[in-house]
Parts: structure tokens; sequence; C-alpha cells
């Protein structure tokens, strides 16, 4: 018998992704799902030979791990319950909207000495994961650019109905992925500054400690003629970009469980644990609190 995980969420993601990848692993005995539909609970358990579990607390007093699929706010607020109870932690990105309920769940994390991972899709997906490997070996990037521009909001989506989503938009949602891959690439980042677009369109320039700026083009409602993904990192020396997933989220979602499961001497300590979750949620945040100022208090005219 494998490490006994419970899904949290039972929507598409995670159905399509978590539920689906937790089911087929080796390693993995998925016993519970909990959901706020107790309906789509049962349905997706019932999908995987699994309970349903009518309170969220009954279900981490019976599991080891739990992968987490909800609203991020949803998350916070479950998440540290988890932990506190002695079940490792699969997360969503975002971690959380604030630092404060970040804090919380490190903290609760680092007092429960469990493991913790947040699935950065790119970072367990093969071919980018040793793409990034290959970009921290070198030391002189001098800037960078992510433009993750979609329309995930139409009619028929299975997100179109992501209410966090549609408040949040692209900075929230997708914003996470483009920092998963620029910060460990150039490094922390001290400062931010950005600007809105049409639509949700976001662009946030990043000031990284070592010196380099990179920026990241963020939009879930762009148009046809818009819409595409692409990273770059430009240095001293040569350019290179990342190269296109060649597996899928569902392969991703495995390696990560894999990544969760892999014993460590000492403290469990990964690059996409949620101290990192943590420092995304940071940068976010003051992108967001940057965006909020009076536009006559963030921009200089050009006369």
């Amino acid at each position: 018998m494998g490490m006994r995980f419970g899904v949290v969420g039972t929507g598409y993601w995670a159905s399509e992704t978590h539920a689906a990848a937790l089911a087929a692993h080796p390693d993995v005995d998925l016993v519970g799902v909990w959901g706020r539909s107790s309906t789509r609970a049962v349905e997706l358990a019932a999908a995987h030979g699994a309970r349903a579990y009518e309170r969220a607390e009954e279900l981490f007093a019976d599991v080891e791990a739990v992968a987490f699929a909800v609203p991020p706010h949803v998350q916070a607020d479950l998440a540290p319950e988890a932990a506190a109870r002695g079940c490792h932690l699969l997360l969503e990105k975002p971690l959380a909207f604030t630092t404060e309920a970040a804090d919380r769940i490190v903290e609760t994390v680092d007092a429960a000495g469990v493991r913790s991972l947040v699935f950065f899709t790119s970072r367990f997906t093969a071919n980018q994961a040793d793409w990034l490997a290959e970009v921290q070996a070198e030391s002189d990037w001098q800037s960078g650019s992510m433009r993750l521009c979609s329309s995930i909001l139409e009619p028929g989506n299975p997100y179109a109905a992501s209410e966090w989503r549609r408040k949040r938009g692209a900075l929230w949602d997708v914003g996470p992925h483009a920092l998963s891959i620029l910060v460990p690439a150039l490094g922390p980042v001290t400062h931010v500054i950005a600007d809105r677009g049409p639509g949700d369109m976001v662009i946030v320039v990043l000031h990284h400690r070592s010196g380099a700026v990179s920026t990241m083009s963020l939009s879930l409602t762009a148009p046809p003629g818009s819409r595409g993904s692409s990273c770059w990192l430009f240095g001293m020396h040569r350019q290179t970009a990342m190269p296109e997933a060649t597996t899928s989220p569902l392969d991703a979602m495995g390696a990560c469980i894999s990544t969760l499961l892999a014993e460590q001497s000492g403290p469990w300590r990964h690059a996409c644990d949620v101290r990192f979750g943590r420092e995304t949620v940071a940068i976010l945040q003051a992108a967001d609190v940057f965006l909020q100022r009076p536009l006559d208090g963030r921009v200089q005219p050009v006369a």
C-alpha cells in the first residue's frame, strides 16, 4: 500500500489532474475526496473507488497527505489545519492571496515537520525543468521576459466559471507560473513596477537582486491575435528560450507526487516548497498594491 492521499476539491483541475494522477501513481493510495459540493465529491470519489467525506477534518484524520485543488483563499484556510494534523501538503498556486495567509501555512508546516510542494507545472515538466537547471548553472543573465496570454474565461472553457480567476485575473492565475521560472533563473526580486493593459492584461517589471530586470506580460482575456506563450532569457554571451512542454500537466503532476514521496535526510526541503510559494505571493501582492495606486502616483507623463 502506498501513501494514503486525500483530495480537497472537485472541479476540473481536481478531477483531471490531481485525482487522476494520484489514482494512477503506483506509490499512492487515493482514499478520499472532500469538496464544497458534496454531490461532485461523491461523483469524483466514486470514479476512483474512494470515499467522499462530509467534513474536511475527517479526511485529514484518515490520510497521510492532501492534494489541494481549491481557490487560494480556501486552500489558505484549510492547509494549516491539514498540516497541523500531520498531513503532507501538495498545494496549488498561488499559495494564498496575502503574505499573512501564506505565512500561516509556512509556520504550520515548519511546526508540524511535514513535507510541502506547490505545483508549478513547468518545474515538474521534465524538459522545461532540465532547461531551467542549465540556465541556473550560468550566472551572467541580465534580463528575461515571460509572456502568458490566453483566453480561458470564454463560455465552454473549464475555467470560465472560476470566480476567483474572474476577480483576480491573470496576475494571480498565471503570474505564479511566470515567477516560478524567472525567480530561480535571475534571482530574488527586490521591487516591482506594474501597469494594466486591455482586458485583464498586466505588465510587470521585476527588479532582481542580481541586477537583472525581467518582465511578465499576462492575460486571461487575450483576443485571438494576441494569444501565446514564450519565455526568453538574455545574457552576456547568449540568449535562450524555454522549450515547449513535451509532456502533459498530468505527467507533471505525477512527477510532483513522486517528489513529495521522496525521502530526505534531515528536514525536508524543496525549491518549490511553501517557502518559495510564499515568496511568489509576496511579489504578486507587491504588484497588486502598485496597481491600486492612483494613476498619477505611479507614472511620469511624457512631455
